[in-house]
């Protein structure tokens, strides 16, 4: 597959990299427990399939995912470019403390990041969130500092909107805004994907299955962030389960299914952006991939609009205390 599928470029500086992106992020616990060796089976299997891009976080899992991304690549990083998001501060239990991306702190995450993925150069480093108490100019100034030093190859972003794109861009060339957009979460379309266009930035798109609720996925319990999820929860998800019934019912008319509509969405909407799925296993990832042969055509992306309007989805993408921290919804 790898062989006839054209790779695409992150922005007008950045890689070439296969149209889809693997995200790592529910390998380490965020949607309940993961099977450790399906997790790296998914990782070497993506790669073998074509995939380039690898996202990862240092805060998922508090340096697991990064280390299981070390073992996944282990003998193939001259085939992957790895995504590093950083700044994101979590306690022991995993609560949510803010962000801190002053130029020493962005330094030293970026130091445990490159031991912890046995690297010696991560290829996109990116602020998770906006910190409210540093300029995105001296944030951006510190990973151009360590792209100088050969410790970085290119500056990405993450969740922030376009007035801070713009003021990041002037500072050093960004490569992608990483940025949630699916069926159910359309908000970029407004004001942050002009910007983009306007300043040949690309995007990695995140949430293009809405975290399974596009594809029929609930909450599995205890460890399982999702059941603090608006859209998954009471009345809404009750609303939001009969909307996905109807594009299930949709795509199966079309020899789709849920996830690779969810996903043929998206990449019929943004062409030249770059989806990342978080599958985590070999089979989740196998079917997301074959929308890769199946395109919508236009009338089948209007049709699919008609049964899921902008607002149609109801309930906020994260709880609201956490909505508060996305410079990307102001």
């Amino acid at each position: 597959m790898s062989q006839k599928i054209a790779s695409m470029r992150l922005g007008q500086t950045g890689p070439q990299v296969f149209p889809i992106g693997l995200g790592c992020m529910g390998m380490s616990g965020m949607y309940g427990p993961a099977d450790e060796a399906e997790s790296l089976a998914t990782i070497r299997h993506a790669i073998e399939r074509g995939v380039t891009l690898l996202d990862t976080g240092d805060f998922y899992g508090m340096g697991h995912n990064e280390m299981l991304v070390r073992r996944g690549i282990e003998g193939l990083r001259d085939k992957v470019q790895i995504s590093v998001k950083f700044g994101a501060l979590r306690g022991p239990d995993g609560t949510w403390l803010g962000a801190d991306t002053r130029p020493a702190a962005v330094k030293t995450f970026a130091a445990y990041s490159l031991r912890r993925l046995g690297v010696d150069v991560i290829d996109i480093y990116r602020p998770a969130r906006l910190d409210p108490n540093v300029p995105i100019e001296e944030t951006v100034g510190a990973i151009a500092d360590l792209v100088k030093a050969g410790y970085v190859r290119h500056i990405g972003l993450s969740e922030v909107g376009a007035e801070t794109i713009r003021r990041a861009a002037k500072v050093q060339p960004i490569v992608d805004l990483q940025i949630e957009y699916s069926l159910a979460s359309r908000g970029p379309e407004a004001s942050i994907f002009p910007a983009l266009r306007e300043l040949g930035i690309s995007a990695t798109l995140y949430g293009v299955f809405s975290r399974g609720l596009l594809t029929g996925s609930k909450p599995t319990g205890k460890g399982d962030f999702r059941q603090f999820l608006p859209r998954f929860a009471g009345e809404n998800g009750a609303k939001n389960v009969a909307i996905v019934d109807e594009l299930r019912r949709f795509g199966a008319d079309r020899g789709l299914t849920p996830a690779q509509l969810a996903l043929a969405w998206v990449r019929a909407k943004e062409p030249t952006l770059l989806p990342v799925v978080g599958a985590r296993t070999r089979a989740q990832l196998d079917d997301a991939l074959g929308a890769l042969a199946k395109p919508l055509s236009p009338s089948d992306v209007a049709a699919v609009e008609a049964l899921v309007p902008p607002a149609a989805v109801v309930g906020t993408r994260y709880a609201p205390e956490q909505m508060k921290h996305l410079d990307s919804e102001r």
